[in-house]
């Protein structure tokens, strides 16, 4: 049982995945300190326990790292809100970290020694103000606010400073949602209506607040608009609400453009869109191909795959597909003897099975482009294809989530004698 009293004096070492830094306690047991920076001296506050390792927050800095600063939001800090992890970091150190942290997941896991650069994108140079979709949390008195680390509780919050504008300038935090249990609010740089999607599980929703947004509640539109508009390198798409898009304004062009520049996809080529969602890359690699290729889409979500449809009606040469990404589909055949692939897997990767029967697909495809959120999932499952002789041709990592300690990562993988 964890003595909640319990303090320590640390002095901190490497960044860890989790967003805190490695210390060592008297016994010897590794320490996860968040709120801390690498090479701090610390007075540290025990928040979890296990028989191997120990949780921490560093509540006084006795001795500070020079890419200290001041956090900007107030609601930072040891048991505040838990949805940034670097406030404390200078904005260009917090790339510095990010990149130790994917260094040491792909020299870990994958073997792979290779430098690591991360770099910064455009519109937030000062770390704030670019989410363009929040998801707030709802306490039992109906106010909004975001979680706290590890935890169920809410840190109630009014303006959250990585917001945009235009998510802040909804204003839900100003009002109570009494029977909510999640609100999310998604906006798009065009400037169009935002939407207010509402979660309440069991419960019933009260009172509708009198916010300027489309309304969807548990799913079902109650106030339009229910979808967002995006132009992105020339093409323009609808994505619904709970349908995943991309929260940085610059990361749908960015991604795209690095998918684009990497797979270096020729006309009439065949491609498989793997975790296509409303069809970002679909769109863009049809365009490519032109009208003698063909891509096909595969996604489970009925929403969007319907997005993805809309967003590719234009195009037909592509398929769009409802189905999970499986080891069972990838061997089948139900690919088509694709030229390239595409993977974009949630969080926790594609995994082992998956990874398998790509790297056995016959006849071979001459490259795979890889999207990945979690430099762990993604060190794993580059494994299983270096392991199988495929080699990363490059990699590059993007800071889309300032103030976090999560990296976008885009890795091209070729084949054994590849290109």
């Amino acid at each position: 049982m964890t003595n909640s009293m319990s303090l320590m004096e640390l002095h901190t070492h490497a960044i860890a995945a989790g967003g805190g830094c490695v210390a060592r306690a008297d016994d010897g047991r590794v320490v996860f300190v968040r709120h801390s920076l690498p090479g701090e001296r610390v007075l540290a506050h025990i928040t979890g326990e296990t028989t191997s390792y120990l949780r921490a927050d560093a509540v006084e800095i006795l001795e500070a790292s020079p890419d200290r600063v001041t956090p900007p939001c107030p609601h930072a800090g040891p048991d505040r809100c838990g949805g940034c992890d670097f406030q404390h970091v200078a904005v260009a150190a917090q790339r510095a970290l990010k990149a130790s942290l994917v260094s040491e997941q792909l020299r870990r896991l994958a073997g792979d020694e290779r430098p690591v650069v991360v770099e910064e994108v455009p519109g937030a140079a000062d770390g704030l103000g670019w989410r363009t979709r929040v998801r707030f949390a709802v306490d039992r008195d109906g106010r909004v606010g975001l979680h706290k680390h590890r935890s169920h509780a809410v840190e109630p919050v009014e303006h959250c400073l990585i917001a945009s504008g235009s998510v802040d300038a909804v204003g839900v935090g100003a009002h109570r949602w009494s029977g909510a249990r999640e609100i999310e609010v998604l906006t798009s740089p065009d400037g169009g209506k935002p939407v207010v999607s509402v979660i309440t599980g069991r419960r019933h929703l009260g009172d509708r607040p009198p916010v300027n947004a489309g309304r969807v509640v548990n799913g079902r539109t109650e106030r339009e608009p229910h979808r967002l508009s995006f132009d992105v390198l020339g093409r323009h798409y609808q994505v619904s609400a709970g349908v995943f898009w991309q929260v940085h304004p610059a990361a749908p062009g960015l991604l795209a453009r690095a998918i684009l520049d990497g797979l270096a996809p020729r006309a009439g080529e065949r491609v498989a869109d793997l975790y296509a969602g409303a069809g970002l890359f679909t769109a863009q690699l049809a365009h490519a191909v032109g009208p003698d290729g063909a891509v096909l889409a595969i996604e489970r979500s009925g929403r969007a795959c319907a997005d993805a449809a809309r967003n590719t009606e234009d195009q037909p040469q592509v398929n769009i597909s409802r189905a999970d990404v499986t080891a069972e589909l990838v061997a089948s055949g139900k690919l088509s003897s694709p030229n390239l692939v595409v993977l974009d897997p949630a969080r926790e990767g594609a995994g082992r099975g998956v990874m398998d029967a790509l790297a056995g697909l016959r006849p071979t495809p001459r490259r795979i482009a890889y999207v990945s959120c979690d430099p762990a999932s993604f060190a794993r499952d580059l494994r299983v294809m270096t392991d199988t002789g495929w080699s990363m041709t490059s990699l590059r990592a993007f800071d889309l989530f300032p103030m976090t300690e999560h990296v976008e990562l885009v890795a091209m993988l070729d084949p054994p004698g590849g290109e």
